[in-house]
């Protein structure tokens, strides 16, 4: 069983971002084999700053590593370290109809929220395809908002095989935990960078429990009276991080009354600076040891680009290129 994600490299992590890609990814390290990069070439959609994009690269790979990533069980990789997926991305287009393409929702959101549209933005899925399919992966564990360009992976895959030959490509499977696909943000709305409702992974405790205490979004029930549960903000940040028993009592507080949201939200706080302890005190080793993070990504593209090298030869053989 090979499992494979990605992550792009868009500036810093936040919470929305670890329970929607990056726990399921660590938890599914010992499924079976597991292969993880960093989205460089997707990044370049959106931003075409190359210190912005060399810095942020460097940040995931150190943030996805002191989250729990394991490089002695996993492949851990720079998409770009990988030129094979270009050439597959190519092959794939080729059979790639028009029609599928103008259905994307990321590519009409993107153009919606000002990002200017280009030939990357409008075929970003079918890189994404190569991502997958160029290691015959067998799960893709993916967030809600990706379901549609998981869907497209399999919708080309299987042309590909009904083109050339059944097994040219393997059709992977998503995985998608329902539970946690869409974290909510400080104002209610889906955890987003364009929405600037983000919690950061790491950051200074001060500015960061800051964001709750003034940011996050609450109604003007009385201090007296019971407070809604249904659509909760807090709680539903809160069970991100709190015990079953914590997450009980909250609820349980809620519905009596006599607690105002302050209180609540130092709760919170308390829980999502604590729930990410040890991932920090993880991350200073990383920095401590700089050479530490070039050498897990310099191993994890030679590994990765073995497996690469297997299926596009058998890609190429079965489309005519040798």
């Amino acid at each position: 069983m090979r499992i494979l994600t990605g992550l792009q490299p868009s500036g810093k992590l936040h919470v929305g971002n670890y329970f929607g890609a990056m726990q399921p990814a660590v938890q599914l390290q010992d499924k079976g084999e597991a292969f993880y990069f960093i989205a460089d070439y997707h990044a370049m959609t959106s931003s075409q700053d190359p210190a912005a994009l060399r810095e942020n690269v460097r940040e995931l790979a150190i943030d996805f590593l002191a989250c729990g990533l394991d490089p002695e069980r996993a492949v851990f990789f720079r998409q770009s370290a990988v030129p094979e997926v270009n050439e597959l991305a190519w092959i794939l287009s080729t059979v790639c109809p028009f029609s599928l393409l103008e259905k994307g929702h990321s590519y009409k959101d993107k153009v919606a929220n000002g990002i200017a549209p280009n030939h990357a933005l409008f075929a970003y899925p079918v890189l994404m395809a190569a991502d997958i399919l160029l290691y015959d992966s067998n799960q893709v564990p993916v967030g809600k908002d990706q379901k549609q360009h998981l869907e497209m992976t399999r919708d080309l895959a299987g042309k590909l095989n009904e083109t050339y030959g059944e097994g040219t490509v393997v059709v992977p499977e998503p995985i998608i935990r329902e539970d946690t696909a869409v974290v909510v943000g400080t104002d209610g709305r889906k955890m987003s960078k364009s929405y600037h409702n983000t919690l950061p992974i790491f950051g200074e405790e001060k500015p960061s429990k800051k964001i709750i205490m003034k940011d996050l979004v609450t109604d003007s029930t009385p201090l007296e009276e019971p407070k809604p549960v249904e659509d909760s903000t807090i709680l539903a940040l809160y069970k991100l991080f709190a015990s079953e028993a914590d997450y009980n009592q909250m609820v349980a507080d809620h519905l009596s009354g006599g607690f105002g949201y302050g209180h609540f939200k130092t709760r919170l706080a308390d829980a999502y600076w604590d729930f990410f302890a040890p991932m920090r005190a993880r991350r200073e080793e990383i920095i401590a040891d700089p050479g530490y993070v070039d050498a897990v990504l310099k191993r994890g593209a030679e590994r990765a680009r073995e497996e690469s090298a297997k299926v596009l030869a058998r890609v190429r053989k079965a489309v005519g290129l040798v």
